[in-house]
Parts: structure tokens; C-alpha cells; sequence
């Protein structure tokens, strides 16, 4: 990376290096990451706290400003990490708008011994650049150089529409105690473990909280280990602070043969103030079930009771038909 002219140096003097827009998070995926005792498979969640790390650390070196997770996307997991892999986490700008920062995420793991890396997970995240009193400041705009880059910035404009539509499909729905559907509900306070870089909850924290939350709901409906496949639609609404009470609720919404798809609140408020709950995140997860040899096995079949169940059951597959419209990135290594 090569200096920046002395105009936009920072304010102290200092030599400030200009961001490329990329970067890549390389690491070895540890025993205490994987997703239960005596598995050896990573958890979902934690693949989420390393998407937002490294698209954190793209976004803030490209707006040298404090940085919010708004958006995550599309989330595909397509092959399960081992513990002991080496992994790769590929972020890189794609499109930035006045404030906000639209960045591929690829993750890539392998064995440390032969050096071969295999795609694992994808998704766009969304971070919006602020400054004082967290009010969005602009970002300087990033140009498509080459032809693929060009792709990519029409890709990522391309899909503003439909992740606004996806969110709207979300927003609209309607989650009260008429429904009949299983669910699981997970409460605990913010330790201060959690905090980032701005003395709030990190938001690939609260993803870890919604794939918990998620599997526990799904783990208890079919009776068997599941896997994350997807996870999108999530949006961060508002921060969650340290010390607050945090509630993580998860409802089983669509049953496929082998699959459960199940939406995830987060809320979360002043302790003292326990009836105030303020929602935080909302997201849609879908978990597969395996057997014992690790493969999709089939599970129970939900069926929808009250008018609100039946209302969130057609919700669920009408997500299902805007997913199909999107295509996860273009795996990019470098």
C-alpha cells in the first residue's frame, strides 16, 4: 500500500497508508471454536463473529472512521470447518454509498499440512461509517479498476432493491403469543467480554447469539444435531450495551424434509428496567438435521395451527423465493 498525498494525511501529522479496500484474517480454527463437546465442526456462530471482524477491520481502514454493522446477507454455509484448519477470511469493498460500505466475505479452511484451501462460507455485509454521536459521516467512494470489479459494484447495486425487499418481507410480520410454533428463548446480560471497539456489544457477538438461540430451537424440535445452511436477512437496528439484559428468541416458522427454518429476535434494555425490551436484531436461520453419520436426515413435520402461524409459515417460504434471486459472491482469494 503506498502513502497518501499530505492533504489527506490525518489531522496530527502522522502518515497515514492508503486502504486497498481488501483484507484477508488468517488464522487456525481452535478446539474451543467448534460447535459442541467433542465435535470437531466449528460452530456456525463463530463463523459469524470472524465475517464481522474482518469486514469491520475492511470497512474502518477504507473510512478511517468508527464503523456499525447495519446489514448481513445471504450467508451460505456450504462446508464445515475442523478445528485445527487454517482459515482464511477474504474481505473486499465492492460498492460504497454517501455512508455506508457494501463488503464481500468469503471464508476458506484447509489442512495446514498440504496448504489447499476450500470455499466455506459467503455473505455481503453492510457497515455504515460514523462519527460524533453516532451520526453517519460519508466515506470516500471506492472506483471498479477492473473488469471484475465492474461486476461486482453492479452485483452489489443490484442487490440494494432486494435486501430492502427482504427486510420489508421481515419487518412486516407479526410474532405474538397466538402462535402455536415451538420456540426457544435465551436471556443473559452483555458481559463485558463482548464489548468492541466503541464500548457496545459486537455485532458478530449477537450473530452468535442468534445461531445459539436458533439451534436450540431447532435441536429441540427434531430431536437431532443440526447444522447451520443460511443465514440472511439479519439487520442490526440498535446497539446492544454492556450490562443490558439480553433476550434471543427463536421460533421454528417452516419445516422442508430435512430442514427448519426459524426466525430470531434479539431485544434487550436496562436491567431495572426488565418490561422495556427495545428490539436490537432480527435475522432468519435455517438449520438442516443430520444423523449420526453426519448426513441430512428428514425431521418432523411443523404444522401450522392459529391464523399467525399459518401467516408466518407463507412468510417463511414467500423468503424463501426472494433468497433464490440472490447469488452468493464470487469466491476471491488475495
Amino acid at each position: 500500500m503506498a502513502p497518501v498525498s499530505a492533504d489527506t494525511a490525518p489531522a496530527d501529522g502522522s502518515p497515514r497508508l492508503e486502504h486497498s479496500g481488501r483484507i484477508t484474517l488468517r488464522f487456525l480454527a481452535a478446539p474451543t471454536d467448534v460447535a459442541d463437546l467433542g465435535g470437531a465442526a466449528v460452530s456456525a456462530g463463530r463463523v459469524l463473529e470472524w465475517i464481522d471482524k474482518a469486514a469491520y477491520a475492511c470497512a474502518v481502514g477504507w473510512s478511517a472512521s468508527y464503523c456499525v454493522t447495519v446489514y448481513v446477507g445471504n450467508v451460505s454455509f456450504s462446508r464445515p470447518i475442523q478445528s485445527g484448519q487454517i482459515v482464511e477470511v477474504h474481505a473486499r469493498l465492492v460498492y460504497t454509498g454517501r455512508t455506508s460500505m457494501h463488503i464481500e466475505v468469503t471464508v476458506t479452511s484447509g489442512d495446514p499440512q498440504d496448504g489447499r484451501q476450500f470455499p466455506t462460507t459467503s455473505c455481503t455485509v453492510v457497515f455504515v461509517a460514523v462519527g460524533e454521536g453516532g451520526t453517519p459521516v460519508a466515506v470516500p467512494p471506492w472506483r471498479p479498476v477492473t473488469e471484475d470489479d465492474r461486476h461486482r459494484e453492479t452485483t452489489a447495486r443490484d442487490k440494494v432493491q432486494l435486501r430492502s425487499d427482504i427486510e420489508a418481507a421481515m419487518k412486516e410480520q407479526t410474532y405474538s403469543s397466538q402462535g402455536s410454533a415451538p420456540t426457544a428463548t435465551l436471556r443473559f446480560l452483555a458481559a463485558p467480554t463482548d464489548v468492541n471497539w466503541g464500548g457496545k456489544t459486537h455485532g458478530g457477538t449477537v450473530m452468535r447469539w442468534i445461531d445459539e438461540a436458533a439451534s436450540v430451537c431447532a435441536g429441540g424440535w427434531s430431536g437431532l444435531t443440526g447444522v447451520a445452511v443460511y443465514s440472511g436477512g439479519i439487520r442490526f437496528y440498535r446497539p446492544v450495551l454492556i450490562g443490558h439484559l439480553v433476550q434471543v428468541e427463536a421460533r421454528l416458522l417452516y419445516t422442508g424434509r430435512t430442514s427448519m427454518h426459524v426466525s430470531v429476535h434479539v431485544r434487550s434494555t436496562d436491567p431495572k428496567r426488565p418490561d422495556e425490551m427495545a428490539l436490537t436484531t432480527h435475522c432468519l436461520t435455517v438449520f438442516v438435521a443430520l444423523d449420526d453419520e453426519r448426513r441430512p436426515t428428514p425431521v418432523p413435520r411443523w404444522v401450522p395451527v392459529t391464523d399467525e402461524d399459518r401467516q408466518l409459515h407463507a412468510h417463511a417460504r414467500h423468503l424463501m423465493q426472494l433468497r433464490a434471486r440472490l447469488k452468493p459472491p464470487t469466491p476471491a482469494v488475495g
